[in-house]
C-alpha cells in the first residue's frame, strides 16, 4: 500500500516550469517535474530492472567488475558534490550485468548499471572504466532525464498526462524520440564534457580518459552507447582538448 501511494504521488505531481543551470557548462534548462518525483519513479524502474536481470542470472555475476565499479562510483560520488551539492544526499548505487544488450546507463538520482560484456570487449582498465562511469553519472548530475521528460510533456499530445504516462511515451514513442533527437545529442555532448571534468576532480589521469574515447573510436561496429552520441571523431577530439586543458 505504501509503495502504491508513492507511485500515485509520483504519477500525478508536476509543477510549473522552473529554470536551472547546469554546473560548469552554464546552459539553462526548463524543468517541469521535481527532482524528488523523477528520482522516486526512476528508483522503482531501477529495482524492477534489477529483479528482471536477477531472474535470468544476469545480475552481478562478475564480482571482480562489480568491486571495481563500486570503488570508482564511491570515489566519483565524492567529487560530484562539487558539481551538484545536493548529490551529497543521493543514494548512489551500481550493479553489473552480463546481459549483452546493456552497455552502461545511469538513471536519475544516481542508479547505475554497467554491462560486463561491453567492458570486456573494450578491455577497459580502471581509468578507462572511470571515464565510462563518469559519463553516465554526468547525465544524472545534469538532470538530463528530468529535462527530457519535461520536453516530452510540452510536445506530447497528452500534456496533462501523469508522469508515468510521460515516461512511457519517452520509452516507446519513436516520433517523440525523433523530435527530441537534437536535445539528445546535446545532452550526450554535455555528459562527455561534464564527465571529463568529473574524472579530473576525482583524481583519475587524463590520458586514461583519452584512451577510453580512442577505444570507442576504434570499435568496429556501432554500439548502443555510440549510436545516439556525437561522432567518435568529435568525442575523441574533445577528450584530447579537455586533457590538455585539465593538464594531468
Amino acid at each position: 500500500m505504501k509503495r502504491a501511494l508513492q507511485i500515485l504521488i509520483a504519477s500525478i505531481s508536476f509543477c510549473s516550469a522552473a529554470s536551472a543551470q547546469i554546473s560548469e557548462l552554464g546552459r539553462w534548462q526548463d524543468l517541469d517535474y521535481t527532482a524528488h518525483d523523477v528520482h522516486l519513479r526512476a528508483g522503482f524502474q531501477y529495482q524492477d530492472l534489477l529483479v528482471e536481470l536477477a531472474s535470468t542470472n544476469h545480475l552481478d555475476d562478475d564480482t571482480v567488475l562489480l568491486k571495481r565499479a563500486e570503488t570508482i562510483v564511491t570515489n566519483m560520488a565524492r567529487a560530484a558534490i562539487s558539481l551538484k551539492p545536493e548529490s551529497a544526499n543521493w543514494q548512489w548505487e551500481v550493479h553489473t550485468t552480463s546481459n549483452p544488450t546493456v552497455e552502461a546507463l545511469c538513471m536519475a538520482g544516481g542508479k547505475l548499471l554497467i554491462g560486463s560484456e561491453f567492458v570486456r570487449r573494450l578491455q577497459l582498465d580502471d581509468g578507462e572504466l572511470a571515464a565510462l562511469i563518469a559519463h553516465e553519472m554526468a547525465h544524472a548530475l545534469a538532470d538530463h532525464h528530468r529535462e527530457m521528460l519535461s520536453n516530452v510533456r510540452r510536445i506530447s499530445p497528452l500534456p496533462r498526462a501523469s508522469l508515468d504516462i510521460i515516461m512511457l511515451q519517452l520509452e516507446t514513442d519513436l516520433t517523440l524520440q525523433l523530435r527530441l533527437s537534437q536535445l539528445s545529442v546535446l545532452q550526450e555532448q554535455e555528459a562527455d564534457q561534464l564527465g571529463m571534468i568529473l574524472v579530473h576532480r576525482a583524481g583519475w589521469p587524463s590520458p586514461a580518459m583519452v584512451r577510453f574515447y580512442q577505444k570507442m573510436a576504434a570499435t568496429d561496429s556501432p554500439s548502443a552507447f555510440s549510436s545516439s552520441h556525437p561522432s567518435s571523431a568529435s568525442r575523441l577530439s574533445m577528450a584530447k582538448g579537455m586533457a590538455r586543458l585539465l593538464g594531468n
